[in-house]
């Protein structure tokens, strides 16, 4: 009589699957790969928009103070010449002169001054162009330059984006009492 025996490796195949751990970590670092990559992509242009910025509200800065001072007016400063005094310290990367908008208005009051993103739709708008009255003495002034920067993270939709064409707008602006200088007058 013949005892009908099961074959043994058929029971033995999928065992020796489940201890084998040899590809187990490729897996592994298969399934986290991706986000862990595109949190380090995140933090690293979450940092470059730091850094970007900081740069930008220090040339900002240090160029406002030839209007508060009145150097600009007497020296009968344009706004593509106060355009370049911003963007001579701005690095390379920049590309200031094509890039960056600078508008300087005169008000009569802080209250009054407009201190806000120019973003409506997405899109940059000053409410016409970029203005530059860099006003007398004891006026008040408000310097607001803009840069679009470029974003390369999207992490599931989640973006540093503001704008509709994917870029974020970042924008320096100071605020000043023109200092009572004797000179031109714009």
């Amino acid at each position: 009589m013949t005892i009908f025996r099961r074959p043994t490796w058929k029971f033995r195949l999928p065992r020796r699957f489940r201890r084998d751990e040899s590809g187990a970590a490729a897996v592994e670092f298969g399934f986290v790969a991706m986000p862990f990559f595109a949190l380090m992509f995140a933090i690293i242009e979450t940092s470059m928009s730091f850094f970007t910025s900081q740069i930008l509200e220090t040339a900002v800065s240090d160029a406002s103070r030839l209007l508060m001072t009145g150097q600009a007016q007497a020296a009968s400063m344009t706004q593509q010449q106060f355009k370049a005094k911003v963007c001579a310290p701005l690095p390379a990367f920049f590309d200031c002169q094509n890039t960056v908008q600078i508008d300087v208005r005169t008000y009569s009051s802080y209250s009054g001054s407009d201190m806000s993103r120019p973003i409506v739709n997405g899109q940059v708008n000053w409410g016409g162009s970029p203005v530059y009255q860099p006003g007398g003495p004891s006026e008040i002034v408000v310097v607001r330059a803009v840069y679009p920067m470029t974003t390369y993270t999207n992490f599931y939709g989640i973006s540093l984006a503001n704008t509709s064409d994917g870029k974020m707008l970042l924008m320096a602006s100071s605020a000043f009492r023109n200092e009572p200088f004797t000179g031109a007058t714009p």
